[in-house]
């Protein structure tokens, strides 16, 4: 399996504090009507850190129960823990995910070599491919770039990286360093465009929880070298992804969106709260600008 074109970060739905199934199935039916290559249930987007085990691992098998093969399941499993992240991993692989993505350990900031075993040992013990995320803004802690290419060559299915620490730079040395084959994902909408001249395969993206259609146009358009019809198409939407990722940390923005088009409620779990009143007027106003209420 390769890791090319639009994937989406995936909400998780709540309801009276449980998960939200039919919310949830409402929801990948649209990601795949919208025409993505595949979903990602459970990361930092699915409220990850506020799951237990039990229902990170329903999470995961109602994605690809809902998604039955029409779209990939890259499944987040990654965990500040080896043994948990591999537990996660394994558990993905029996329910038939399709791929795992890897956060880096957050809060204990392992060194390089602590960030290479770690890695190392979950891809020994899964089958699955696994796409890294290297996320310094909220891990402490970036995936070097010699890192990523130690990586990719001791494992075999190491063979992606979600990049989403803001740089464009980053994306040249990265290209430098991987194999030809390695795939780099965007983990920034509004860096999709820039990402992907660069040489990005990808986006994993939080705005195509709504826009599905727009942001897989707007990376096959990449794909396709077609930089001035994707350059107008990034310019056009660009204030809505800014919006989403701006307004209040992510998922909080993008939840409230989706409760605002219709996809479901706009329940938190503590610590994350909602939007204030001045913030969801700002989500409203752009939300119409886009005709999207």
């Amino acid at each position: 399996m390769s890791f090319r074109g639009t994937y989406t970060a995936i909400i998780t739905p709540f309801r009276e504090g449980k998960i939200d199934v039919a919310a949830y199935k409402k929801l990948v039916d649209f990601q795949v009507n919208g025409g993505v290559t595949g979903i990602v249930p459970v990361g930092t987007t699915g409220e990850s850190p506020t799951l237990d085990m039990d229902e990170h691992k329903e999470v995961i098998r109602l994605a690809v129960e809902f998604a039955a093969g029409r779209v990939q399941v890259v499944a987040g499993t990654g965990a500040n823990s080896t043994k948990e992240a591999i537990e996660l991993t394994q558990a993905a692989e029996e329910m038939g995910a399709t791929g795992t993505l890897q956060v880096c350990p957050y809060y204990n900031k392992p060194s390089q070599e602590g960030l290479f075993q770690h890695f190392k040992s979950i891809a020994n013990n899964t089958k699955l491919p696994v796409m890294l995320y290297s996320v310094p803004g909220r891990s402490g802690i970036e995936i070097a770039v010699d890192t990523t290419a130690r990586l990719a060559a001791a494992c075999g299915n190491i063979t992606a990286i979600k990049e989403a620490g803001g740089s464009v730079d980053r994306i040249s040395q990265l290209l430098q360093a991987v194999p030809a084959d390695f795939a780099i994902l965007s983990g920034d909408d509004p860096l999709t465009l820039p990402f992907m001249v660069c040489g990005a395969t990808g986006l994993v993206s939080v705005a195509s929880n709504i826009i599905p259609d727009i942001m897989s146009r707007l990376v096959q358009l990449c794909l396709d070298a077609d930089f001035p019809a994707a350059a107008a198409l990034h310019k056009q939407y660009y204030p809505l992804m800014r919006a989403l990722m701006t307004l209040d940390v992510n998922p909080v923005p993008i939840k409230s969106a989706a409760a605002l088009v219709g996809l479901c409620g706009s329940e938190f779990r503590l610590p994350l709260v909602g939007l204030d009143e001045k913030q969801n007027s700002s989500l409203k106003t752009v939300l119409a600008q886009f005709g999207l209420i």
